[in-house]
């Protein structure tokens, strides 16, 4: 038996180039898609920019623009009810459909990205393009996946490396992509997963650069470097932007909260409404914070002038965000992290002697506020260095901002800060309906998430698989057979499994662990076999069952921290 189950496990690993082809496929769609609908929010910004400031000369316009908005308002609050996987950031939504089985109606969440994505940029709301881009990548792979993948995990390892290419098409920066498809959005480093992310991540990085040339969004090549006596700046530097990354955090929750008890069809106005004055008075809080970020690292802001920005661009985020119109909160995050850091500079060249900070030390600051605004907010501390460094194009900055973006998640931490793609998508599921515990219709519920999806898993059935009260026979088995039910997950320190004999994991009937990959090693375990923090157990789980079978190897084998 153990013999059989090895064969079919090698054939399974042989199965990930396979994989990995297809991932450059999707990559290639998807960065086509993203490079369309990164064009069109920045041209949605730009003309957002020329509007607004037209209004200050002509004022009789914002009347138009009144009626516009309205009607405006109310279709994007339309496309949302219609479609409310595409609201907001789509990277909660993303993580569902990898990690919980929820269901995404690829080609609404297209549709509604795009057309509500775009009309939100023309009127310049403070939201960003990258969640949307990994959620554009994710529906993109899913529909190509779902005619060259084979089976259910196939398609899901896809959908990840389409989530990954839509954050390498947005930021040109490929390794990041990866990254944060790993860390945030899979948390899990098999081989399979990481060999497909990256194949099609790089190809939709070559895809955009092709169009934007070879400079990533926000290029860092010219920042100073800082010199090591000045790294006691770090400590101040790096719980501060802790507490930023809280304070946001919070307030996004907090305003959708708000938000969420006005009408819906209203909410998309109110947010509208608000860019005017912002666009009108301070012209660079609109869009995603690019220009924002530009404009801190060429330093020399005012301090009172930077502060008022900071408190104008965290509000205006939390209202856009809240009002539940697509559009995402990974840049503002980094524009708000960016101010942040411009602030304690500028404020570090108020002091004197050894204390003194020089002024062309501003843009460096400005760079490492936003990796620690971001770890500290998103939680996801090695994409925030990792998206740094790659941007910036020089590793010597790898140190200081690593310093910045691990002290910053400490803070996070001890204030008992909760993801905020996580929060959100346990705010999702509640609203929807879906989750609940193991056994109590979870698989169900999180099929009902796409309303009007058809089956998924119709064809890619294991019924050569025999379970029988939890036993397998490999003899029974065909080897596409075990492909279309298995599932790698690592298994994290302070996990509930973690520790544990084989025998004493509470696996319901329909999974069993069939191999331990411990370092280097594979190996068949026995029932008395224990389960180690670091390693990946393989199950092999009934096919109709994906979505029971994810959300349970979710939380026996997720840390506690």
């Amino acid at each position: 038996m153990k013999s059989q189950i090895h064969r079919f496990l090698t054939d399974f690993n042989r199965a990930k180039w396979r994989i990995a082809a297809k991932g450059v496929i999707g990559g290639f769609a998807v960065g086509l898609l993203v490079v369309l609908y990164r064009l069109g929010i920045e041209y949605g910004t730009r003309f957002a920019q020329v509007m607004y400031g037209t209004f200050r000369e002509h004022p009789i316009y914002i009347l138009p623009w009144a009626a516009a908005a309205v009607i405006t308002g109310l279709f994007v609050a339309w496309l949302v009810r219609w479609e409310p996987m595409a609201s907001g950031s789509g990277i909660p939504q993303t993580e569902g459909v990898v990690t919980c089985g929820m269901r995404m109606r690829s080609w609404s969440v297209l549709v509604v990205r795009f057309a509500g994505g775009l009309l939100c940029g023309l009127f310049g709301l403070s939201m960003g393009r990258e969640g949307p881009s990994v959620q554009i990548g994710a529906a993109t792979s899913q529909m190509t996946a779902g005619r060259l993948g084979r089976s259910n995990v196939e398609r899901n390892v896809l959908t990840t490396a389409g989530a990954a290419a839509g954050l390498s098409a947005a930021f040109c920066a490929p390794l990041s992509g990866v990254m944060f498809a790993l860390e945030e959005i899979h948390r899990s480093f098999s081989p399979t997963i990481l060999l497909t992310a990256m194949s099609a991540s790089l190809t939709a990085d070559f895809v955009a650069k092709q169009c934007f040339g070879m400079t990533p969004v926000l290029d860092f090549t010219r920042v100073e470097q800082l010199p090591i006596e000045e790294y006691w700046w770090l400590i101040p530097l790096g719980l501060m932007m802790g507490v930023v990354g809280v304070a946001m955090n919070r307030l996004l929750l907090g305003m959708q909260t708000l938000m969420n008890r006005i009408p819906a069809a209203v909410r998309p106005i109110i947010s509208l409404a608000l860019a005017l004055p912002c666009g009108m008075f301070l012209p660079l809080t609109l869009g995603g914070g690019s220009n924002l970020i530009a404009f801190v690292e060429q330093g020399g802001a005012a301090l009172s002038l930077l502060l008022v920005l900071l408190a104008v661009k965290m509000t205006f985020t939390a209202t856009s965000f809240g009002s539940g119109c697509p559009g995402g909160i990974f840049m503002p995050i980094l524009a708000v992290g960016a101010l942040a850091g411009g602030i304690v500079a500028t404020i570090g060249g108020y002091f004197g002697g050894f204390a003194h900070l020089d002024a062309r030390y501003i843009s460096v600051f400005a760079v490492m506020g936003m990796a620690g605004t971001l770890s500290a907010a998103v939680k996801s501390p090695v994409t925030s260095v990792l998206l740094i460094v790659e941007m910036s194009g020089n590793i010597t900055h790898m140190l200081p901002v690593a310093t910045c973006a691990f002290l910053a998640l400490l803070v996070s931490d001890l204030c008992g800060t909760k993801p905020i793609y996580e929060a959100l998508l346990d705010r999702y599921q509640r609203s929807h309906g879906i989750g609940g515990d193991i056994g109590d219709g979870v698989a169900a519920n999180a099929a009902n998430a796409g309303a009007g999806n058809a089956a998924t898993n119709d064809s890619d059935d294991i019924d050569d698989v025999d379970f029988e009260d939890g036993d397998f026979n490999p003899a029974n088995a065909r080897p596409s057979a075990i492909r279309s039910g298995v599932i790698e997950h690592p298994v994290e320190i302070g996990s509930p499994i973690a520790g544990t004999l084989v025998r004493n994991v509470p696996l319901p009937d329909g999974m069993m662990i069939i191999t331990i990959r411990r370092g280097s090693r594979d190996f068949v375990p026995g029932p008395d076999t224990p389960l180690h923090a670091g390693d990946y157990v393989v199950v092999l789980f009934n096919g109709h069952d994906e979505p029971k079978a994810r959300i349970t190897l979710n939380r026996l084998c997720r840390g506690t921290g």
